[in-house]
């Protein structure tokens, strides 16, 4: 029984070191091998690998694939003309020398990622200083992502001690006013808004004002001509009527003055509550008096 327990224990220790002394190293990864805190080798290639058992040796792993680094930083920049502005960027990286990046950076990608950053932030700074905000905003945008690419790559690319790993691309994904002065600067938006509103309001109100003054005089006009031609036909109306009644009244003067008597009586006559003191024998009746009518021609 102790025989067996032997062979049992010695047959579980013997598989225990041999899987420490097997490692697989993934198609996304580096397999660093360690040995005394020294990098003995390098696996680039993915598949099944073997080492020592620990403590001699150690493995850890990198990964290989393209990183994305955002920018976290909201502290604003100055440009040229000394307007703060705050701007969002991103890098594309990766590791390309295992060996370098962990002698130079660090053992994981959180350490690259902290050293790039402030590389990139400062790089950004030092661009964004010689120019101004509409050139941020406008195509030379391109040129500076470029500018920022190269300053980079010259850091990581050091003589004495390179980070071992490459940039492959640098973008700027928003610039924007910093959020002290946006306020200002919405608020200068909206008063040269409401400036170009009453201004159109004043030049419709002034248009509006001049038609209608247009209108009024046109009516005038129209309504003095309409006057002055309703007078001249009146007028002439009045004329021939006159003209009438005096070739009437020319031919039998007492028939006019019986006529005209009529029409006083009428006048005087228009209402039956109407009181009327006269002398009869006065001459207003004398045409109801008269029986001499002279008869018409």
């Amino acid at each position: 029984m102790n025989k067996l327990g032997f062979i049992i224990t010695s047959f579980i220790v013997a598989l225990a070191i041999a899987s420490s002394m097997l490692f697989v190293v993934d198609q996304r990864q580096f397999g660093v091998v360690f040995q005394l805190g020294q990098i003995k080798q390098v696996v680039t290639e993915p598949g099944l690998n073997f080492k020592l058992p620990p403590p001699f040796q150690n493995v850890s792993y990198i990964d290989k694939r393209l990183l994305t680094l955002e920018s976290t930083d909201t502290e604003p920049t100055l440009t040229a003309e000394k307007q703060r502005v705050v701007i969002d960027w991103y890098v594309r990286w990766r590791i390309s020398e295992p060996q370098e990046y962990i002698r130079n950076v660090g053992i994981n990608e959180r350490a690259g990622a902290l050293q790039l950053n402030r590389v990139v932030r400062n790089s950004f700074q030092q661009e964004v200083n010689k120019r101004t905000v509409n050139e941020l905003l406008s195509t030379r945008r391109e040129q500076l992502m470029e500018d920022v690419k190269r300053e980079v790559l010259a850091a990581v690319r050091g003589a004495d001690k390179p980070w071992g790993m490459d940039v492959v691309d640098v973008r700027i994904t928003r610039v924007d006013y910093a959020e002290s002065i946006t306020a200002s600067v919405y608020q200068r938006m909206e008063a040269e808004r409401k400036r170009v509103a009453n201004e159109l309001r004043s030049t419709g109100f002034a248009e509006g004002e001049k038609i209608r003054a247009d209108a009024d005089r046109q009516r005038e006009v129209i309504v003095s001509e309409a006057y002055r031609d309703a007078q001249a036909i009146k007028g002439a109306g009045d004329a021939k009527a006159a003209a009438a009644f005096s070739d009437a009244f020319g031919r039998d003067p007492a028939f006019a003055q019986f006529y005209r008597s009529l029409d006083a009586y009428k006048s005087s006559f228009s209402s039956k509550s109407d009181v009327l003191v006269v002398d009869p024998s006065s001459d207003f009746f004398r045409g109801m008096r008269s029986s001499n009518v002279a008869p018409a021609r």
